[in-house]
Order: structure tokens, then C-alpha cells, then sequence
């Protein structure tokens, strides 16, 4: 009992700070569903369990989506949309293409809860939304359980060009991943502690093979263990863990940062060892889980609600992969 007691003031911690920087015209609110459909959120998690269940890996390709999502043009859910005659998606934006996935457990979550709520009452953003959240509280447990803001309706359009313009790369420095983070009104913690996102998942040679042969900051044992993986040419969707935990939500990657074996580039620059405002929130994140852990949900719900479409904007999806007719 005393465990669940301190779990809820945990979650009322991360509210009032999330309540410090979402402006209340954005209409989005943890209960947003109570009434209209309950069982939504439960059977989202379900889904999402069982899809990490089929393949760890799914869970930080879910957390990827809602990223990918939100920094191009806000959580609408746009990342969804496949081409048409009138417009060219954002799946095949640069950093998007053979990378982004997930697509067919969002479409499974959507029918899930399509059936139960007897019509499409849930937006493809909030799907996106509440899949992320559960991704990472199943794999790194209750400490990542932060409430997820809800409301959210689906975009009609998607831009390619915003995708290729508004999405940090993996070869970014930190000025540039500064810059970027700050043109989506996110300061430089909800970037250290965002890019903690790699704590689950995988990277493409193709991603980190400049770091591998050009940058002199990395472990060197760490470097030719990876060179196996990451030759000079050829194998460019040849996988490697972001940190040595992939499948757990943990401070290894912050671990791994202090000792030179970030994997991406734009990883590595936020320990640079010069003493400076993102060194110290690595070492804070490094040796305190619960510092990060807070920190991380009141970040990902500062995200969520980059310009969300809500009120009679945009629509609420039948197909998240089309608008509708």
C-alpha cells in the first residue's frame, strides 16, 4: 500500500509540472476518454503488451512514432498517413524511410478500440500518444506511468518536406540539436532527458558509421566491436543497441555517454566533458533513476502537446493510415 501511496503522488508531481506549460486553450486533459469510451485506455495497453511480447523491440519503435510524429507540424497523428494523389506523406522522408515502424500495431490498436467504443471515438494522435507511455512504463515499470494528456484529433494532410526539415538527425551537434529542440519550444533538459528515449531500441549502421570512422570521442574497444557490425561500406540496415540494455528502460544510455560509447553522433554530444549545463543532466540521470523518470514524463507530456488539432480542427480518423472520404 505504501508503494502505490508514493506511485500517486509520483503522478501528481509530473501534473503540476506538466500544468506549468500547457496552456489551457490546448483542450487536452488525462480524462479526456472517462466518459465516452473507459475501456479505451486498457485495451491500448493490452495491444501494446502484446506486441512487445511478439518483439521487445516494438516498444521503442512505438515511443519513436509519437517522437517522429510530434516534431513535425504537433501530434496529429500525420506520421500515419500514406501517400496520395495530393500529398506525399512522411514515411518516406529521409528520416523516416526504412526506419519509422509500428504502423501495423498502431492499425491493430485501432481496431481494438474501434470495437470497443463502437465507432471511431479515439484519435490516431492519442493512440500514438498513449502507446508511447505505455511502451516505456512496460518496459521500464511504474515509475514511467506519467498521464498522458488526451484530446487530440488527426491532421487531413502530412508533409514529406516538414519531416525532412523538422526532425533532429542522428549527425547533429549540439547546437544544431539545441536549435532544433527550441524551434518546437523545448529547452535544453526536455532534450537530454528525451534523447534518454535511447535507452530501448536499435540504430542502423548507415546512422552511426560517420561517428564509428570520423569522431575521436568514442571508447575505442567499444569502436571495434561495432566496426564487426558496421563496416566502411555495405551493410546499412545492419543493427546495434542505442545503449547495453535495449529492451529496458534504465540510465545505462546516460552511463554509456560518460564513457564515450554513445552510438550516434548527436548521442555523444550531450557529455561532452567540458562541465556545461547537458554534462551535468547526464550525470544526474546517470546516478538517479527517479530524477529521470520524473523528468522524462514531464518532458514527453511537454511534447504531446506541441500544436495539437482539437475541438472541431482536423478529424478523428476511421483508417489512421487515410483520411477520411
Amino acid at each position: 500500500m505504501a508503494s502505490l501511496n508514493l506511485q500517486s503522488l509520483f503522478v501528481l508531481l509530473i501534473l503540476a509540472l506538466a500544468s506549468s506549460f500547457t496552456p489551457t486553450n490546448a483542450q487536452l486533459s488525462p480524462d479526456f476518454y472517462r466518459n465516452v469510451c473507459p475501456q479505451a485506455l486498457p485495451i491500448i495497453r493490452f495491444v501494446v503488451l502484446r506486441a512487445i511480447l511478439r518483439e521487445r523491440r516494438m516498444g521503442a519503435s512505438l515511443l519513436r512514432l509519437h517522437f517522429h510524429d510530434c516534431f513535425v507540424n504537433g501530434c496529429d497523428g500525420s506520421i500515419l498517413l500514406d501517400d496520395t494523389p495530393t500529398f506525399t506523406g512522411e514515411k518516406t522522408a529521409l528520416p523516416n524511410i526504412n526506419s519509422v515502424r509500428g504502423f501495423d500495431v498502431v492499425d491493430e490498436i485501432k481496431a481494438a478500440v474501434d470495437k470497443a467504443c463502437k465507432g471511431p471515438v479515439i484519435s490516431c494522435a492519442d493512440i500514438l500518444a498513449v502507446a508511447a507511455r505505455d511502451s516505456v512504463t512496460i518496459l521500464g515499470g511504474p515509475w514511467f506511468n506519467y498521464p498522458v494528456l488526451l484530446g487530440r484529433r488527426d491532421a487531413k494532410s502530412a508533409s514529406k518536406n516538414a519531416a525532412n526539415t523538422n526532425l533532429p538527425a542522428p549527425f547533429f551537434n549540439m547546437p544544431q540539436l539545441v536549435a532544433s529542440f527550441e524551434s518546437h519550444g523545448l529547452n535544453l533538459q526536455d532534450l537530454v532527458v528525451l534523447s534518454g528515449g535511447h535507452t530501448i531500441g536499435q540504430a542502423h549502421c548507415a546512422n552511426f558509421r560517420n561517428r564509428l570512422y570520423n569522431d575521436t570521442d568514442i571508447d575505442q574497444s567499444f569502436q571495434a566491436t561495432l566496426k564487426f557490425t558496421c563496416p566502411r561500406t555495405g551493410g546499412d540496415t545492419n543493427l546495434a543497441p542505442l545503449d547495453s540494455t535495449p529492451d529496458r528502460v534504465d540510465t545505462n544510455y546516460y552511463r554509456a555517454l560518460i564513457m564515450n560509447k554513445g552510438l550516434l553522433h548527436s548521442d555523444q554530444e550531450l557529455f561532452r566533458g567540458d562541465g556545461g549545463e547537458s554534462d551535468r543532466l547526464v550525470k544526474l540521470y546517470s546516478e538517479n533513476f527517479f530524477a529521470f523518470a520524473k523528468d522524462f514524463g514531464a518532458s514527453m507530456i511537454k511534447m504531446g502537446n506541441l500544436k495539437p488539432l482539437t475541438g472541431e480542427e482536423g478529424q478523428i480518423r476511421v483508417n489512421c493510415r487515410k483520411v477520411n472520404s
